[in-house]
């Protein structure tokens, strides 16, 4: 059995996106400072976060409701027009900001492309994800780009069963222990997690029980390697039987 498909995570496993997320955080608590401690507001913002994502979901559309009604809670009669203008101007920044791509990934995804079909697997805003995809300039190296509301276990099954594949053929790599490393383990794939620094506190979660379908990386490009004695193990033990 070797690997076939490559599952990746896009934000902050193909280009830098919680950067940018942070300079909205902070924007948000210097704002509501006349009103509540840095502290305070943060956490009043992650209650409505909390609150809203099944009906926002993820992404800066969503965040940027949830700081306008976190604002309107910690303001009360404070409230104003000019803050829900500020607001708004911290979520266009979000859908604006350039794509970086983290060091090496189109070298990285030009040598994965040789070892099966890439597919994202995201989740966030259908269009938001799509524009960054565009700007990326790594379209044409993806089989199939599936943008979710979020990622469960049968995500990854449907995926799977979309294009052709056994669950044991795949590895899903991404920076996210709760959305793209539990998930598509209990779904039977291969799973490489690979941290990002100031990771996004909703996707943390207990990493699994050390077992030879998980590792985790350091960067990417080590998702290669990896791949390679995945396929290696497969080979000796088809020849073995």
């Amino acid at each position: 059995m070797t690997i076939k498909l490559i599952c990746l995570d896009a934000d902050d496993t193909l280009w830098h996106n919680m950067r940018y997320f942070n300079e909205a955080f902070s924007a948000f608590q210097n704002l509501l400072k006349p009103f509540a401690d840095v502290d305070v507001s943060l956490a009043a913002l992650n209650v409505c976060e909390d609150r809203n994502r099944h009906i926002h979901g993820y992404g800066a559309k969503g965040l940027t409701l949830s700081m306008i009604e976190a604002a309107l809670n910690l303001s009360g009669d404070g409230f104003s027009r000019s803050m829900v203008e500020q607001i708004l101007a911290v979520g266009r920044s979000l859908l604006s900001h350039p794509v970086e791509l983290l060091d090496q990934i189109d070298q990285t995804l030009m040598k994965l492309e040789d070892r099966g079909q890439l597919v994202l697997v995201t989740k966030g805003d259908l269009l938001h994800q799509e524009t960054k995809l565009a700007a990326s300039g790594l379209g044409d190296l993806f089989t199939g780009v599936e943008i979710v509301s979020n990622k469960t276990s049968r995500t990854f099954s449907d995926v799977f069963t979309k294009y052709g594949v056994e669950p044991q053929e795949c590895v899903m790599a991404g920076d996210s222990m709760r959305s793209d490393i539990l998930p598509a383990l209990d779904a039977g794939a291969f799973a490489a997690f690979i941290p990002q620094a100031d990771a996004w506190f909703h996707e943390h979660a207990d990493a699994p029980p050390q077992n030879s379908r998980y590792i985790e990386l350091s960067s990417l490009s080590e998702l290669v390697d990896w791949i390679d004695q995945i396929n290696e193990v497969g080979t000796q033990a088809s020849v073995t039987v």
